[in-house]
């Protein structure tokens, strides 16, 4: 446990952002899901909407540091070859 005034300011700031860093990621997840959903059905329309939806937020994530730049570059890539796929299909 925190003994100094600074230590349990500390302690305090990572339960809060702990907290904030959970919402965001389940947030992306979220929305990551409702286009992987969409392309399971076969519904291009609604996966192509659920995409442009999904790709700031992932971003966003990106630069609040929830995953790295890397990753959400790949998911961004990943699931907009399964639109497009789904699309010549």
């Amino acid at each position: 446990m925190a003994n100094t005034p600074s230590a349990k300011k500390a302690a305090r700031k990572i339960e809060h952002r702990t907290t904030v860093n959970r919402s965001r990621r389940s947030r992306m997840r979220t929305f990551v899901r409702k286009v992987e959903e969409a392309i399971a059905a076969g519904n291009h329309a609604a996966a192509a909407e659920a995409l442009k939806a999904a790709e700031p937020v992932i971003v966003r994530a990106a630069q609040n540091g929830i995953i790295h730049r890397n990753t959400a570059a790949r998911k961004v890539s990943r699931l907009t070859h399964s639109v497009r796929a789904l699309a010549q299909a």
